[in-house]
């Protein structure tokens, strides 16, 4: 469904005065999703994660500077294309509570999504209540207003836009900070069930083990770039190829939260080799001169010439 190879993204930023610079915040990135999967990305603050699901949306900033291939269904996924598909093929469900309009009540917010993808107004609001039904919303929530509902009320009227959209691609970015460990569960559980009805699925997480909960693919992201696509089920197993990912997996409180040293190089500071080279238990002169190449290693997909 969806295909994602060699990405970059620059920026064009102004430094002193006048005088510009190029901050590659993307680097040689890769990703694939197809219909029925839900593909979990992870990784720290700043590997890429949010930036990805703008770019595959068209809703990068007009700084920014793409270069690889995106593909959808077959098809480049041109800006234009990007314009004609967003909201209607490939639906975001935002992190923040916060894209809902204030000023709506939720109901007519989620019934105009459903116009705005082609359904005359009594179908979108057929529509409407169907989901709301689903995502046991009773109907007077329909005339609240964002302010008047609940955190975990809030999300699941994200998640209906999404899917009154009726789109083939749902893009879930950080959709369960803060939420009460029920709310994290039912909305885990309604992004399942859309995979399960033939979507894809991108979910987007610093919460490794909500993701494996669901996932079908994990991939981890390191300083702008995929290090690891593997199997969720690798995880729990430890069959994990990278060091990063091994070091994120060890990083948890059930896995002797044993830390990283060291911290992720920032954009205009990365290395000319490995990424995570300065950091890396591995690492080897081969390591600091180039960029690893990505390879397939045991089922898996991985950006390190060392993994076995």
């Amino acid at each position: 469904m969806l295909t994602v190879q060699d990405l970059s993204v620059t920026f064009t930023m102004y430094d002193r005065g006048l005088a510009q610079k190029q901050l590659t915040v993307i680097t040689e990135l890769d990703l694939t999703v197809q219909r029925g999967e839900v593909v979990a990305i992870v990784g720290a603050s700043g590997s890429g994660k949010s930036l990805l699901g703008h770019a595959i949306l068209g809703i990068l900033p007009a700084n920014a500077r793409v270069e690889g291939a995106i593909a959808f269904n077959g098809k480049p996924l041109t800006p234009q294309r990007c314009q004609a598909l967003r909201g209607k093929e490939i639906a975001l469900i935002p992190q923040s509570i916060a894209y809902l309009d204030p000023l709506m009540q939720v109901g007519h917010q989620v019934r105009r999504v459903a116009q705005l993808s082609g359904l005359p107004k009594p179908a979108a609001q057929t529509l409407v209540d169907q989901t709301f039904h689903r995502y046991s919303l009773a109907s007077p929530v329909k005339q609240a207003y964002p302010f008047q509902i609940s955190g975990g009320m809030a999300r699941r009227v994200l998640v209906s836009t999404a899917v009154v959209s009726q789109a083939d691609l749902l893009i879930a970015d950080e959709p369960t900070p803060g939420l009460h460990p029920d709310a994290v569960k039912e909305t885990l559980h309604h992004l399942r069930q859309l995979a399960d009805e033939g979507k894809g699925v991108i979910l987007i997480t610093h919460d490794i083990e909500a993701a494996l909960q669901i996932a079908d693919q994990v991939a981890v992201f390191y300083a702008g770039t995929t290090v690891e696509i593997a199997p969720a089920a690798d995880f729990p197993q430890g069959n994990l190829r990278h060091p990063y990912t091994q070091a994120l997996w060890r990083s948890l409180p059930q896995n002797d939260f044993h830390p990283i040293p060291g911290s992720q190089p920032t954009p205009d500071a990365l290395p000319p080799g490995c990424l995570f080279g300065d950091r890396c238990p591995w690492v080897t002169p081969a390591c600091l001169s180039d960029r690893p190449p990505s390879r397939q290693v045991r089922g898996a997909w991985v950006r390190c010439v060392h993994a076995s």
